[in-house]
């Protein structure tokens, strides 16, 4: 990259934990990014207010341009990556790559070793910044989009940034 180059480098960015008065933005941003196959204003509400997820929400410039939602099972060492979504127009700013990070520091502070993730086989971009991120494919759900196309699992160990050996 040339220098001087601002492609990569997410200026003024804040991560923070998701609150109930961010409901709205959260809705609109998942309207953006997904269309018809984003989560419902409810799901949303209720992961905000769960204690096993946490909605990591990303700032620029006052406005929301990035969310996850992780969710943490009781009793497993395993998150779950639910979703993740950038804002079209932040595409390529960093802002993907700081969110994955903030999800996997929030993970391990809840002391959990391995993060799992399905993406859409089409969805090349982020299966390829996965990969980047250090994620290994460990399975295939058939069908399991709404358009009928198979969801790609992904994992990651949390304590050696490789892929866990064993499946929990």
């Amino acid at each position: 990259m040339r220098a001087g180059s601002k492609k990569h480098s997410p200026k003024k960015i804040r991560i923070r934990p998701g609150e109930p008065d961010d409901l709205d933005a959260l809705v609109a941003l998942e309207r953006e990014v997904f269309g018809n196959d984003c989560m419902s204003r409810r799901s949303l509400r209720r992961f905000l207010g769960s204690a096993s997820a946490s909605v990591l929400l990303v700032e620029r410039d006052g406005c929301i341009v990035g969310c996850a939602v992780l969710l943490f099972h009781p009793h497993r060492v395993t998150a779950r990556l639910y979703s993740i979504a950038v804002a079209p127009a932040m595409i390529g700013h960093g802002i993907g790559t700081a969110l994955l990070d903030a999800c996997e520091r929030a993970a391990q502070r809840r002391s959990r070793i391995e993060m799992r993730l399905e993406v859409h086989e089409k969805n090349r971009r982020a299966i390829a910044h996965y990969r980047k991120a250090g994620y290994r494919q460990f399975g295939r759900h058939i069908g399991y989009y709404r358009d009928f196309g198979d969801a790609l699992r992904f994992q990651k160990s949390l304590t050696t940034g490789q892929t866990a050996a064993k499946l929990t």
